[in-house]
């Protein structure tokens, strides 16, 4: 045990001193000298896969930053850009993690990685990802790297993951902000559109290219452990620029753990309904009010997980030009994303009523900041929950273009694309997550204080009742509760054909038409496990030992926090979860244990969107001074399809006190739906110089987003409730609703911007939004399926038999006496006299034994039967009901200091709206906000002089909600504020050889969850540096 600290506590100093060096190196980068070039860029008011045509040479980093300004002062309308360095090497690793150098974009991440992208307060679904120019496939189970709540998640997401592709096989990244006649549809935020490389780019003929490797150390690992990246771009062109071919290939290894702690829910009630407060409760701090909000969490738990990422990128562009003015182009783009977590949980739960309580001081919700529960129960379990988590991602996109000058100035463009993606389980045994609870049930008394900045839990140990007698924690005293698999599935298939004609004038007019075609065919999965073993009162204390003995093992959880330090009992527990799971499945169904199916999903939704657009561009001079005005209008008309296969459930089991199981037969049946709508999108861009280097803007546009395919399923279902009904629980229901109409947004921008100097300028930048179809809940009571509540406590039933015997005895109606007097009647076959003597038999001081309590819920699981009625679910359906409002303004600027190397760049967002959430909102009905709305910041040092180049960069993004209606409670979920600083140092060993180091997260950021009030913890988790070493040879 002390040996496992001080190693521990050794490691931990060693980061602290690596963080150290980390923020040295960062802070003297600008030492180094670099030199420069200069860029071409092609014109991105052009449709989007016209970009090809112009001629590209980035080199270097001031060249990458002045070649995204040029494209941004010479755009029409709002557009920001990131440009590759040179060929093979962005800026970042991550895309993600450049786009949030642009004013106005944040990022969620992922296991400490840039994944999806928020634009001016709008979410990733709001947000339409191209790839030069085409809509792409897309799918996400998103089940790695979160905390608990994903691992029983459903994959319905249109957003894309920016994980799943290499930075080094990118050109540059555009982002649109104002709409356009001639973009695709389905971005409110904006339009993100990613180029990649193209052989007939390039300036010069030939054969060129880059191959970079790199030496990733992720400082989380327990042991110095060194991951591969490696990449290369090959491009070729003949010397009459006829031809031309380019290869991309990367693979990339990530190892990481990270410590975090969470809560699964927190229960949201009025103080007078406080459940778990007896007559002898101590509740200091009380709210004054009986009718104030009080939270109290469900549990409190500390984790470690062990995480890796396997991504492999590959792609191939052929471009032929059999005349002068026909070139065609065929290209294929190929990404996998494979990622595993395996966690293991240390968790406390509390029986109820509460000994004592204390609340914070909070007038719209009190927190419950400190729970104790000392022996009067007898013992009970302290949770070992295993986890194991398991995806793969698949991205193939397949397109072929041809763009004709049929004569000067009259151009053709015809493309035609096929991509599928899919968000598949990837462990052996077919689920994207795994859970095997276990326990020990050796706790005498225990608290948790949620006053810092995780929960402290303290417990005494008693392994002399139930455990194995020795005195301390260890595998003897480990039992099995009940295992868990989720199998969660995502499918998309999207076909694409588009023509477009651009006729330009004398004088720099230009009028271009289009149409495009889009069949989209997306499918979600998911199936539920479910198998009873030592059940949740764990009656076969040690066979943990006897049945899985070496596939556990020891270990101090406490030890692994750094900027956390947990208190406690040091001891947890770690093994795979699927080995877990295939020895106790094996055991367990011999002895007469099945394997249920408590969930079975299948949902499909085939869209067709017919569009065509005609835009208009003008060029001139207006009073003298350069100006352009961009006029259009885009029509478009989606049919939606929606199948559905529902698995009828069969029962809804009552298993313990507040725990449901929602068992499903094998019959099912078959629902469709059908939806349809149209809109026309208008869109008008104006710009003009008023004076030298100035440029001033103003738009209009009307852009859509489309529902979350959640919303359009056909599918129907019913869960449990979170406590018995008679307490106050409310068993809720879901519909689809596929006749939803998609976000309409008006957009207006206004901006000036300055360019002062070749490298330098500012801008500032106005924007409003004026949203209507949100989506957002109605909601309804009624039965499904037939199901019956064994938990109403109605007249009659048994439950209500047991809850009018319990008060006319005088004793605590909780869930847990509700439960075990309602399973005894059913146990004795309604004979009250018989159960309410076993329960009496075994309270002391008014208080039910625990241990006899175990025993009860894992002889019986109480069904519904026909003295019982219908269950009431209050079900959500989710319409078309909300409007609301979101403006801001950007400010925007670099500055290179002369030929010194020295340069700085940076950008401010500020975002507000009337579609924030009220935390104080009725817990019992769902609430409406807009997630994702933020401030954030960025700023860039750079140096690059004398063949070195550095940056040192620093983005913060401010608090933001990030889900609504979070549990049986409805409560959103907040991000707090997190900023990261990053650093990188390249040299130019010689003209094609150049080493580099870059430093990501060097302070230790970490990523924190919370509900209502920052004390209401989700999730806290630790992030740690990563540093990669590399080098690269271009040619």
């Amino acid at each position: 045990m002390g040996m496992i600290s001080s190693n521990v506590t050794n490691t931990s100093a060693a980061r602290r001193r690596a963080r150290a060096l980390l923020l040295g190196m960062s802070l003297t980068a600008f030492a180094v000298s670099a030199g420069s070039a200069h860029a071409q860029q092609a014109d991105p008011t052009t449709p989007p896969d016209a970009a090809s045509e112009q001629d590209i040479v980035v080199t270097g980093l001031r060249a990458s930053f002045e070649a995204s300004m040029d494209i941004k002062r010479d755009s029409t309308g709002v557009v920001d850009a990131i440009s590759a360095q040179d060929i093979g090497k962005f800026p970042d690793t991550n895309l993600a993690e450049s786009l949030q150098r642009i004013p106005g974009v944040s990022i969620d991440r992922r296991n400490g990685e840039g994944a999806r992208v928020t634009i001016r307060g709008f979410g990733p679904q709001f947000n339409l990802v191209t790839v030069n120019g085409r809509q792409i496939a897309t799918s996400d189970t998103n089940t790695v790297g979160g905390d608990q709540d994903v691992d029983f998640s459903r994959a319905t997401s249109r957003s894309f993951d920016f994980s799943n592709l290499a930075s080094e096989g990118v050109s540059r990244l555009e982002v649109y902000k104002t709409g356009r006649s001639a973009l695709p549809s389905g971005g409110i935020g904006a339009t993100i559109n990613v180029v990649t490389q193209r052989p007939l780019d390039r300036r010069d003929s030939g054969l060129t290219g880059s191959i970079g490797a790199k030496a990733l150390y992720d400082t989380s690992n327990d042991d110095f452990k060194v991951n591969p990246e490696v990449s290369g771009v090959l491009s070729w062109s003949d010397d009459d620029d006829r031809f031309g071919v380019s290869l991309f290939g990367a693979y990339q290894k990530r190892d990481s753990a990270a410590a975090s702690s969470t809560s699964n829910d927190w229960n949201v009630t009025r103080f007078a309904d406080m459940p778990g407060r007896a007559a002898d409760t101590i509740i200091e701090n009380a709210p004054s009010d009986p009718n104030t909000l009080v939270a109290i969490p469900n549990d409190s738990r500390y984790h470690y997980s062990e995480s890796s990422r396997e991504r492999i990128n590959a792609s191939a562009t052929l471009q032929f030009k059999p005349v002068e003015t026909l070139t065609l182009t065929s290209d294929i783009i190929f990404a996998q994303n494979k990622i595993s977590e395996a966690r293991s949980d240390q968790g406390n739960w509390f029986n109820r009523p509460f000994d004592r309580v204390r609340f914070d001081d909070n007038p719209v919700i009190a927190t419950a900041v400190f729970l104790e529960e000392g022996s009067r129960y007898g013992v009970k379990d302290i949770g070992f929950e295993q986890q194991y988590r398991a995806t793969k991602s698949e991205l193939q996109s397949y397109g072929l273009n041809a763009s004709w000058e049929i004569t000067e100035g009259l151009t053709l463009n015809l493309d035609g694309n096929h991509s599928t993606s899919s968000s598949l389980p990837d462990s052996r045994n077919g689920a994207s997550s795994t859970l095997v609870s276990l326990g020990a049930p050796v706790v005498d008394g225990h608290s948790v204080d949620y006053s810092g900045k995780i929960p402290q839990q303290n417990w005494t140990l008693n392994d002399a009742t139930r455990g194995n007698g020795n005195g301390v924690l260890d595998i003897g005293d480990l039992g099995t509760q009940v295992q868990r698999t989720n199998s969660s599935s995502q499918r998309h298939r999207l076909n694409q054909i588009r023509a477009d004609l651009g006729w330009e004038f004398e004088g720099g007019g230009r009028f271009d038409v289009g149409a495009t075609y889009i069949d989209s065919r997306m499918t979600s999965a998911r199936t539920q496990t479910q198998q009873t073993l030592g059940d949740w009162g764990i009656t076969q204390v040690g066979d943990v030992q006897r049945l899985a003995g070496d596939l556990l093992q020891p270990f101090c959880m406490s030890c692994k926090f750094d900027r956390y330090s947990p208190t406690g009992n040091d001891i947890a527990f770690r093994g795979n979860a699927v080995d877990l799971y295939e020895a106790f499945a094996e055991a367990y169904v011999a002895a007469g244990n099945p394997i249920n199916v408590t969930g079975r999903d299948f949902d499909r939704i085939n869209e067709k969107i017919w569009s065509a657009y005609a835009q208009f561009t003008w060029k001139g001079d207006l009073m003298g001074r350069p100006s352009s005005l961009v006029v259009g209008a885009r029509y478009e008309n989606t049919k939606t399809d929606a199948y559905a296969i529902i698995s009828l459930p069969d029962i809804i089991e009552w298993d313990s006190d507040n725990d449901f199981s929602r068992i499903v037969t094998t019959n099912s049946l078959e629902r469709t739906q059908e939806g349809e709508y149209s809109n026309l999108l208008p869109a008008i861009d104006f710009q003009i110089e008023p004076m030298d280097n100035v440029v001033a803007r103003a738009s209009y546009s009307r852009t859509l987003a489309r529902p979350d395919y959640g919303n359009l399923f056909a599918s129907q279902s019913a869960n449990g409730p979170n406590r018995p009904t008679a307490l106050g629980g409310v068993a809720t229901g879901a519909q689809g609703n596929t006749n939803l109409k998609p976000l309409v947004s008006d957009n207006f921008d206004i901006s000036l911007e300055y360019y002062y100097a070749r490298s330098s300028y500012v801008s500032v930048g106005f924007f409003a939004k004026k949203v209507k179809n949100f989506v957002g809940v109605g909601q309804e009571t009624l039965n499904l399926f037939g199901l019956r509540d064994p938990s109403s406590g109605a007249p009659g039933s048994r439950s209500g038999t047991a809850l009018t015997q319990l008060q006319t005895l005088g004793i605590t109606v909780s869930d847990v006496s509700l439960f075990t007097l309602t399973a005894l009647l059913d146990e004795n076959n309604g004979n009250l006299a018989a159960a309410t003597a076993q329960l009496q038999a075994n309270i002391n001081n008014g208080v039910l034994d625990q241990a006899f309590v175990d025993q009860v819920l894992a002889r019986r699981d109480v069904l519904a039967d026909g003295t019982d009625p219908l269950f009431e679910f209050s079900v959500s359906t989710p319409i078309n009901n909300r409007q609301g409002n979101v403006h801001g303004f950007e400010i925007q600027g670099q500055h290179f200091f002369g030929e010194t190397g020295f340069g700085i760049s940076g950008s401010f967002t500020k975002v507000s709206g009337d579609v924030s959430v009220d935390v104080g909102a009725d817990p019992t009905q769902n609430v409406f906000a807009l997630v994702g709305l933020s401030d954030s910041f960025n700023i860039t040092g750079i140096f690059e002089k004398y063949g070195a180049s550095a940056r040192v960069s620093y983005n913060w993004r401010d608090k933001y909600l990030s889900a609504t209606n979070r549990g049986g409670s409805r409560n959103p979920v907040f991000y707090a504020p997190f900023g990261t600083l990053d650093a990188n140092l390249s040299y130019d060993i010689t003209e094609n050889i150049a080493v580099s180091l870059e430093a990501i997260n060097i302070l230790s950021e970490p990523v924190r969850t919370y509900a209502r009030d920052t004390k209401q913890l989700y999730f806290a988790q630790e992030l740690k540096p990563r540093i990669l070493l590399g080098a690269r040879y271009r040619f």
